[in-house]
């Protein structure tokens, strides 16, 4: 199932991705965080709102030298 998710180790990783293998990191993304929600609970839109969001951050930023604060912890799923 997660194809690209599993070549990621660290944000890193990111940088060497083709732009059609991020489009199908995000789709992985997506498919994790509504297994993750339907089994444990949580916020399930919150989350799916910013996948690309926070694949381009981890994209622009030298992580984990640059730090990324989220003001809500039920937008950092995709982050975890």
């Amino acid at each position: 199932m997660a194809a690209v998710l599993d070549k990621i180790d660290y944000p890193r990783d990111l940088k060497k991705l083709k732009k059609e293998e991020l489009d199908a990191l995000c789709v992985e993304l997506r498919q994790l965080i509504i297994q993750t929600v339907a089994k444990n609970g949580g916020h399930l839109a919150p989350n799916l709102g910013v996948v690309e969001l926070t694949v381009g951050m981890h994209l622009a930023l030298d992580c984990p030298k640059d730090k990324i604060v989220f003001d809500v912890g039920h937008q950092c799923y995709v982050h975890k």
